[in-house]
Formats: C-alpha cells, structure tokens, sequence
C-alpha cells in the first residue's frame, strides 16, 4: 500500500497555512527577478509548490533563459526547495492528523502489508511527523520529492522508486491519494489506485478525474478489518 502524505496521512498546512510558505518563495523568485515566470495562481495561491514547479519549468525554456542570461536557475531552484523544504518540516510540528489515519495504518502492517510514503513533500518531512507519531516503524520506504522539481507527481517518478524499493510489480500495489494528479501518477505507474477526499468538492474532482473508489474516511474500513 502507497499512500500519499499530505491529506491520506495528515493535513500539514490546515486552513490555507500555507500562503507564508508561498510568498516567501515569490519573494525570493522577486529577488532574481523572475516575477515574469510565475503567472496566475503561481502569483497568488497558497500552494508552494506551484512557484517551485513554475520555476523549474521557466529554467527549462530556452526563450526566458535567453531574456535572463545573468540569473543562475540552478541557484533559484535550489534556495526555493530549501525553502520549501524548511517550510514543511516546521509544518510537520502543527500538522492535523487525519482522522483515524493512524489506526489504519496499524492495521495494515500488523495484517504484513508493505507500506510506503510517496508524497511531493520532502521525504525529510515526512519522515519526522511519522517519527513524532510513532508509525514509521510501519513504513518499508519513505519516498518524496528530489532535487528536480519536474519528478513531482503527476510524473509517476516517486511511484516507481517505492515499488522497486519494496520489490514489488506494480499490479500488486494499490496508492491511496487525495488530488488527481496522484491518481495519474499512480495510473502511468500502473498500480492501482483508491481516492481519499476530507469533503465532498476533493472527492468530486477524484470522481471526475476518472478515480473509481473514492473514501471519505478510514473508519468503515477500520471496521471491516474486524
């Protein structure tokens, strides 16, 4: 079983917490003044991860890279997943966790299931709310984001290292995520695939985006497990 860190394990930015995390990388995308790169929600949201795929994606196009022969993107992109990466390991100390996560994840290693994290957050990050929670001991493999920002899901990147990790085809593994972009991750990686949204409008946009089983919460299957 892979799950998904963020939402199937816990909320690490409740109530749009985030949005400091994000305007300190816009600030820091000012600095080298690359305002230009970031468009739409890049300049507005709350999800840092936005900036920092946007950036990754800007250095990688020869045409802005032509207007900005003085700006070192290497170096952008780098202080933006430290910061990033910073950001979510302070979160992880306030982070809410998701009801009865922690239960279910329990059942599943004493029933012998190999378990891994496959998230876009730092592998770092995860591994320490795990820790604080008691559970990585249930976990074979934590698996996150690396240095290139352009391996972060929707790529299956982080799928794929966990299977072969865990040593496993990936027709025997099931990923429970909570965004589409998980579900086509787990898609392209061909394993299987069951959507975990906290409210009605996450598991629409699961539904819509083609997802097949869609849970609003652990605990019937907590109960099935008897």
């Amino acid at each position: 079983m892979l799950f998904d860190f963020d939402g199937p394990i816990c909320r690490l930015f409740p109530r749009g917490s985030s949005r400091p995390l994000a305007e300190e990388l816009r600030r820091l995308v000012a600095a080298f003044g690359l305002e230009d790169a970031l468009t739409g929600a890049e300049r507005t949201g709350k999800d840092p991860h936005l900036v920092l795929r946007a950036v990754h994606q800007a250095a990688a196009r020869a045409d802005v890279r032509r207007g900005f022969e003085d700006v070192d993107f290497g170096q952008l992109v780098g202080a933006l997943e430290a910061a990033v990466t910073e950001g979510e390991l302070t979160a992880v100390r306030v982070a809410w966790p998701t009801p009865n996560a922690d239960e279910f994840i329990g059942r599943l290693a004493e029933r012998g299931l190999c378990l891994a994290v496959v998230t876009n957050n730092s592998p770092h990050a995860a591994g320490c709310y795990l820790r604080e929670r008691g559970l990585e001991g249930h976990f074979k493999a934590i698996h996150g984001r690396t240095a290139d920002p352009g391996l972060m899901k929707p790529h299956p990147d982080v799928v794929r290292r966990a299977l072969e990790s865990l040593g496993l085809p990936p027709q025997d593994a099931v990923m429970i995520g909570d965004t589409p972009t998980d579900l086509e991750a787990a898609t392209e990686a061909g394993v299987g695939f069951i959507g975990y949204g906290r409210n009605e409008a996450k598991r629409k946009l699961l539904r819509d985006a083609g997802a097949k089983v869609v849970l609003g919460a652990y605990a019937p299957l907590i109960e099935g497990m008897g």
